[in-house]
């Protein structure tokens, strides 16, 4: 077609028309703006701007190979201080605390669904990590794939509950989703007992003894961790577990800096799988998008938790700056 001929088709395209055809040119073609523009008629800031239109729109999807964050210099030294199986780090150098999160969470929903195969029991955390992969995670069905909730539902700050994470992953991931239908915590030990041997949610619970992999990110033992804004917690069962070591939480479970679990007056009354239930599983991919969980995180990988990790190079260096 002459270059007049593109002119008119393009002035006669709607606006989304005009959009694809300056996408398809510039990503598949790989023309440049100056030359997109002078073919169709029209300025380079218009190029511009209809490049920004599409991927607005999410019309294009720019992904990088996995390859380049898991054999980073980064994650390569992470596998072999830690011995992890494999770590993908993003960078985040000079990044917002949020923007640095998103990209930590954007670069394990990248990674995920090359790390699950037909017939895995994806075991699932909850918080606002797993929450916003879900999200992200592109929509790719594994066959035979079941995603499981781990820990029973409680309200969080965040607008959302734990179904919502086992849920939402499941259905980008085309799996079938297991959700425990019970509260995570309850008043008594003994109502606990009782719900766990409920025909139904015994049933629920039997089903997270198939768990092969695992799906988290660790929490603080913070005032500001997941665990006590959620109300899982309160801030005098915090005091009594930190006065007894705690640095981190999996699962609604505090872990000392060994990465043993901490025994004490919650887990009695807790409804979710066993912590011990989740050491030495075929994979355990853990999500650190802050510094504020470098601690946790160590913990976590010495208590047999993780093999797999996601983070950004300040969390990597931080990491590394002390032997675990």
């Amino acid at each position: 077609m002459s270059g007049s001929g593109r002119k008119r088709n393009l002035a006669r395209a709607s606006g989304e028309d005009a959009v694809i055809q300056v996408a398809w040119m510039y990503y598949y073609d790989g023309r440049n703006q100056q030359e997109i523009a002078q073919t169709l008629g029209i300025s380079r800031a218009t190029v511009v701007n209809y490049l920004q239109e599409a991927r607005e729109k999410g019309l294009i999807r720019i992904t990088l190979a996995a390859p380049a964050f898991t054999t980073h210099r980064l994650a390569l030294d992470l596998c072999e201080r830690f011995g992890l199986a494999g770590a993908f780090v993003v960078p985040d150098d000079g990044t917002s605390l949020e923007d640095g999160f998103l990209r930590v969470v954007r670069g394990a929903a990248m990674w995920l669904p090359d790390l699950l195969a037909q017939g895995d029991r994806l075991g699932v955390a909850w918080g606002r990590t797993v929450y916003e992969l879900a999200e992200l995670v592109e929509a790719r069905p594994v066959e035979d794939l079941a995603v499981l909730q781990l820990v029973g539902s409680m309200a969080t700050p965040y607008g959302f509950t734990a179904e919502a994470c086992s849920t939402r992953l499941a259905q980008r991931l085309g799996a079938r989703c297991l959700n425990l239908h019970a509260p995570a915590i309850v008043s008594r030990a003994a109502l606990a007992a009782e719900l766990r041997e409920e025909p139904i949610l015994k049933a629920q619970l039997d089903q997270l003894e198939r768990v092969n992999k695992l799906l988290f990110s660790v929490g603080t033992a913070t005032a500001e961790s997941h665990i006590v804004l959620s109300g899982l917690a309160t801030p005098d069962d915090l005091r009594w577990y930190v006065d007894r070591g705690a640095v981190g939480v999996i699962c609604g479970r505090f872990i000392d800096a060994s990465g043993r679990q901490l025994p004490g007056p919650m887990e009695d009354r807790m409804i979710g799988i066993p912590l011990t239930r989740l050491v030495g599983l075929d994979m355990g991919i853990l999500i650190t998008p802050g510094l504020d969980k470098v601690a946790a995180t160590r913990a976590a990988i010495r208590g047999g938790y993780a093999t797999h990790l996601v983070t950004g190079t300040t969390v990597a260096e931080a990491l590394l700056a002390e032997a675990i």
